[in-house]
């Protein structure tokens, strides 16, 4: 009964995972195939690359300011909805809709919308006294830029994932929490996040992944990068992928490309492990 299971992720999970470690142990040309064994020079190469620091730096950046942030709002977000609001499917439905736009059309949305000279944030911010911010070149305003369209994205398919636990809490232990004089908040941090701490670090977990792995959003900022994959003029908001997709498919080095991914797969698994860990940790002392 299990074995339909194990056949599929081996021919599409084991598989191209071991063939890429494979791969990243010669110099192996996108177009002219395999031209030698080379161990683990790629790695070595890699841990002296720069360009290669840049992007995991990069990576962890985006992923802090946009995941954090990302699932607190959802936990707001999920406690508003899970009290008794007129039109509730309308406003369930409604956080769900950022999820289901194509992510390339909101990327030039938010492209334009952050933009130097015509932007509507440049905008705002010049209507209190700011300066213009050029949200592309400069190193932190693009990664904020990056972080609040995959905030604006993700969060509500959160927020729907954490509203589906907290319908699951029982309804008695809030009311005697209201018996024993426990505010709505302390009940909230006492009893619905203690309850719902196996979905939380699901989402915790998924997003570790996600936010690892971001590649779309950045690609996609920089319209004059999308041809390149360098994030930007001084590769300001390259990601571990996008430099994984420049080293593969515009310079055709798949040997060394899949020595990014392996490595790339290590530290997904290293971050997603301490997060699980003080995740969990947080959750049990609330």
């Amino acid at each position: 009964m299990i074995a339909p299971f194990f056949v599929v992720f081996g021919i599409f999970g084991l598989y191209p995972l071991l063939y890429t470690a494979w791969v990243s142990l010669h110099d192996w040309q996108l177009i002219d195939g395999d031209q030698g064994f080379t161990g683990l020079d790629n790695y070595a190469k890699l841990l002296g690359d720069a360009n290669f620091w840049n992007a995991l730096g990069n990576t962890l950046s985006l992923f802090v300011l946009s995941t954090v942030p990302q699932l607190l709002a959802a936990l707001g977000l999920a406690a508003v909805l899970d009290r008794g609001l007129r039109g509730r499917l309308f406003w369930r439905a409604g956080v769900l809709l950022p999820n289901v736009i194509s992510v390339a059309a909101v990327a030039l949305v938010f492209a334009q919308l952050y933009g130097r000279d015509f932007g509507v944030v440049n905008y705002l911010l010049g209507l209190v006294g700011i300066d213009p911010v050029d949200w592309h070149a400069e190193t932190w305003a693009s990664h904020l830029a990056i972080s609040s369209m995959v905030m604006w994205r993700w969060t509500g398919y959160n927020a729907l994932i954490y509203l589906a636990a907290m319908q699951s809490v029982p309804k008695d232990m809030h009311e005697a929490a209201v018996l024993d004089g426990a505010s709505r908040w302390r009940s909230f941090w006492s009893i619905t996040v203690p309850s719902i701490r196996p979905t939380i670090l699901f989402t915790v977990i998924t997003s570790t992944i996600g936010g690892m792995q971001l590649f779309v959003e950045p690609q996609l900022f920089d319209p004059g990068g999308t041809a390149t994959g360098t994030g930007g003029s001084d590769r300001q908001f390259q990601t571990l992928v996008m430099y994984l997709y420049e080293k593969g498919f515009r310079l055709f080095d798949a040997g060394y490309s899949a020595t990014i991914a392996w490595v790339l797969f290590l530290v997904v698994l290293v971050v997603a492990g301490v997060n699980f860990t003080v995740a969990r940790r947080i959750a049990s002392q609330g």
